[in-house]
């Protein structure tokens, strides 16, 4: 348990803001790189070309969990070797959404965030993100390479930022109450009125791409490649599926203590989840199984990104390139509830299983997740014959979809 005492200030402030974290990359199970990021035409920055002297101090826009000082947890503290190192003290400041982060980064204030794909992509078409030089963060060469120029990090093959860690979204039922077990997403969509009222799902506009990824699978004739890119007929498709759902929903989740409580009290027993809510789930004595569907999954990444009217440049380079060092990344991971970027990192953390648990270094089981993107016009599929629903329409759709 000691586990649990020590996640929960985190997570629970990362889980109660996460409806609005949107993360990564449309690739899905095709693996493609950043290509599908064509449809975006940032301005044409150059990433700074050798580092300079440290500044002295460094401002960060970051998710809860991600910049810890000791300040939450005396025990939980990677800020402060490196402002030892560095000379660059820290100043951070949480951000509650990706729209916040947005909003921040483009008063100038801040010289590097850790943006989810939503933010990211913004970031870049606006030019308040620069290119980052890889050459310049070291610990670079040891990120996984499945995480490198990416569709939420880099566009036309220039990196943006620096990858940090990523989840996927997993599909938990109690092993107990819910016969024969599943194997398919089918068990929350076409099979829910199984387990009418007892349904959980994640409560955000872009679960939308859950049930978009079900269809790409079971509805060939939508013809869906992209469960971000979606034109007004998929989309409509989707909506309708979420729609006939919301019947058999009990509760929409998005705090994580929320959703371990449905599931020990049975209020929930079938529904998305993440990993580290299946191993504090199981810890609370709950027979549950949690696993990535026949379908595939949606899923997150954060990437660090440096502003492009960045004050302190220097120090935030260093800043990147000490958030995904073996040891920094896997103290982060372990206390976010995260697969970590760094290859190395695996070796550091304190629980020797957690890279495995995790599926940090397994390569086919994240060519199954399609990575949180924003859905924009320019569908990220490629198509140019269509125009794909942005995510306003997704926002609004959202709350027509829970009544």
């Amino acid at each position: 348990m000691e586990n649990v005492v020590r996640l929960t200030p985190t997570l629970k402030a990362v889980a109660a803001v996460a409806t609005l974290v949107l993360a990564a990359t449309a690739c899905g199970s095709s693996g493609s790189t950043g290509s599908s990021s064509g449809g975006l035409n940032p301005p044409d920055l150059k990433a700074q070309s050798k580092l300079g002297k440290s500044e002295g101090e460094v401002n960060l826009v970051a998710w809860a969990g991600y910049v810890e000082d000791g300040s939450n947890d005396p025990k939980v503290n990677w800020v402060s070797d490196f402002e030892k190192q560095t000379g660059c003290q820290v100043n951070s400041k949480v951000a509650a959404s990706s729209d916040e982060m947005v909003k921040l980064m483009k008063t100038g204030e801040y010289d590097a965030v850790s943006a989810s794909g939503d933010a990211s992509l913004r970031l870049i078409a606006s030019g308040d993100a620069a290119p980052v030089n890889t050459s310049l963060v070291p610990n670079y060469k040891d990120i996984f390479p499945d995480l490198k120029l990416q569709a939420w990090n880099s566009v036309k093959g220039k990196a943006y930022g620096i990858p940090h860690g990523r989840g996927a979204n997993l599909l938990m039922y109690n092993t107990q109450k819910v016969t024969p077990a599943p194997t398919s997403w089918s068990a929350v969509f076409d099979d829910a009125a199984k387990y009418k009222g007892h349904v959980t799902a994640y409560d955000s506009p872009i679960y939308i791409a859950d049930a978009a990824l079900y269809l790409k699978a079971t509805k060939p004739e939508l013809k869906i490649k992209d469960p971000y890119a979606l034109d007004q007929k998929q989309f409509d498709a989707a909506v309708a599926l979420l729609k006939k759902q919301n019947a058999d929903i009990g509760e929409y989740w998005s705090d994580y203590l929320k959703e371990i409580s449905a599931f020990k009290s049975g209020d929930s027993v079938v529904g998305t989840t993440w990993q580290v809510i299946a191993n504090l789930t199981a810890d609370e004595g709950t027979k549950i199984k949690a696993f990535v569907p026949k379908e595939g999954s949606t899923g997150w990444s954060d990437t660090w990104m440096i502003s492009a009217k960045a004050k302190h440049p220097n120090c935030a380079y260093q800043w990147l390139n000490w958030i995904v060092s073996p040891k920094a990344n896997a103290q982060v991971a372990e206390y976010f509830g995260e697969a970590p970027a760094n290859a190395k990192a695996c070796a550091e953390t304190s629980d020797k299983n957690f890279c495995t648990t995790y599926h940090a270094a397994d390569t086919a089981y994240w060519k199954n997740i399609a990575f949180w993107n924003t859905p924009i016009e320019q569908c990220l599929d490629g198509r140019t014959d269509v125009k794909c629903v942005p995510y306003a329409k997704w926002v609004q759709a959202w709350t027509e979809i829970k009544g």
